[in-house]
This record gives structure tokens, C-alpha cells and sequence, in this order.
């Protein structure tokens, strides 16, 4: 698979919580990439994905501080 084609994998799967509702909850970075743990706010029920492109740890950074500056 293409860097491309797994970071738009990555990226639905991230976009796929996020309309679901859920938050990012935490970050651990790590060789592989980054552990990314999602939280529902209604019934604590945690998702963890592992993000291995540099683009798709881009574009959730990106969700996680717009989600860090609306929640202010």
C-alpha cells in the first residue's frame, strides 16, 4: 500500500470517531508513529488506533488542538 493510500485509511478511520462523537482522550508517540486513544463522552467507552504516517499525525494534531481551542 502507498503512503498515500494508508494515510487516507488512517485518516477515515480518525474521521470515523470523531463524527461518531468521540474525543481524542491521549497521545503516545512511539517508533512506530502514535497510539491514539479516543474517548466517548457518553459511557467512557475508549478506542485506541495506531497511526503510522506522518501526514495522518498531522491531521489529528490538527483536530486536537481545534478540539483543544473550542473546548476553552
Amino acid at each position: 500500500m502507498s503512503d498515500y493510500q494508508q494515510f487516507l485509511n488512517e485518516r477515515d478511520k480518525i474521521d470515523y470517531f470523531i463524527q461518531k462523537g468521540y474525543r481524542i482522550n491521549g497521545v503516545k508517540e512511539h517508533l512506530n508513529g502514535a497510539t491514539v486513544e479516543f474517548l466517548h463522552p457518553k459511557g467512557n467507552v475508549f478506542e485506541t488506533l495506531l497511526i503510522g504516517t506522518a501526514n495522518a499525525r498531522k491531521y489529528f494534531t490538527s483536530l486536537l488542538l481545534k478540539q483543544n481551542h473550542t473546548s476553552s
